[in-house]
């Protein structure tokens, strides 16, 4: 790691950005979990037998991304108030979450729409940081700024069986 990288995180972690995107974040979770405990509840059972199980599967695929967000923000947050080192930080364990979790199951007639506006702005938020996450400590397995571009190729060429 260098003092450049640190210097980087640091003023990352110390930016108006940051705390924006921290109070967006940890506000969601919040709001989420007041919904689902609450509100979303009442409202998944009055779905049919079939869209109250992918109302089920859905809630859950939304708190875990949302569990996520919270860790990566938090892991920034213990970074800047230096309760972590920037060396731990840097551990994969640390990294966000695969987008794989993203699959929504429910049809939008069966969708509360509450929940759709949940599931969409914690996508937007999710994609959001794990920019971020890429911008700060490259791609997986790396540390420290990746070159976008190059991953990019990288990533075509695997998927078109040439890398």
């Amino acid at each position: 790691m260098t003092d450049n990288f640190a210097a980087r995180l640091n003023n990352f972690t110390a930016s108006e950005i940051f705390s924006r995107n921290f109070r967006e974040g940890m506000d969601l979770v919040e709001e989420a979990a007041a919904y689902l405990d609450g509100p979303g509840r009442e409202e998944s059972r009055a779905l049919p037998r079939a869209g109250a199980l992918a109302y089920a599967g859905e809630s859950m695929r939304l708190t875990t991304r949302l569990m996520q967000i919270a860790s990566w923000l938090l892991v920034q947050r213990a970074v800047r108030e230096e309760e972590m080192t920037i060396a731990d930080a840097c551990n994969d364990k640390y990294r966000l979450g695969t987008d794989s979790i993203r699959k929504s199951s429910l049809a939008d007639e069966q969708t509360p729409e509450t929940l759709r506006d949940l599931i969409t702005r914690t996508d937007q938020v999710f994609e959001r940081i794990s920019r971020l996450d890429n911008q700060i400590y490259g791609a997986k397995g790396r540390e420290g700024p990746t070159n976008n571009v190059s991953d990019q190729h990288a990533q075509l060429a695997a998927a078109f069986g040439k890398g």
